[in-house]
């Protein structure tokens, strides 16, 4: 038995309300417990937990590697972290947590005054920082071309347990 991919570019979590629906007719259809949602990596099926430390949070961890100013300026900024999108529309929040993360791994914290916004909403930003942070900005680590947001949507899939 085995992970089986059933549905390519599931796409966007939506609101809690969508997710909610669409994984009620995931039980229906597959039965509850037997399916999940996820990515192919190097040929083989992750689920999107274990994809959200080895992409998502990665992907953050190189960017502030190769964007050592914009770390320093996050921790100088922000007293705050938001997600403006998230709060919203009742989306999922992925790119908070990943950059508390970071900062919580590294034995860093925010030292600033600011509520800072990871993205944008309605093409709002509380700083050019929140634009450079976000996952439409972030590069996806192995793949230096796509964007984090890009990589997390496209590739998304759902995948089934079951003999193949």
């Amino acid at each position: 038995m085995a992970w089986r991919v059933v549905e390519r570019r599931v796409g966007k979590a939506g609101s809690l309300k969508q997710r909610t629906g669409r994984q009620r007719e995931w039980d229906r259809k597959y039965g509850e417990g037997c399916w999940e949602v996820g990515y192919l990596v190097e040929g083989g099926f992750i689920s999107q937990e274990e994809a959200l430390e080895t992409i998502y949070y990665r992907s953050y961890a190189q960017h502030f590697e190769q964007h050592p100013d914009d770390l320093e300026e996050l921790i100088r900024v922000a007293k705050i972290l938001r997600n403006p999108h998230a709060q919203a529309t009742t989306g999922v929040d992925l790119q908070v947590p990943a950059i508390t993360d970071y900062l919580k791994r590294n034995g860093l914290t925010v030292q600033g005054r600011e509520v800072v916004d990871i993205g944008s909403w309605e093409g709002q930003a509380s700083h050019a920082l929140s634009v450079r942070l976000s996952p439409l900005s972030i590069r996806v680590i192995g793949h230096p071309k796509m964007t984090l947001e890009q990589y997390w949507q496209d590739k998304k899939c759902l995948a089934v347990w079951g003999d193949e």
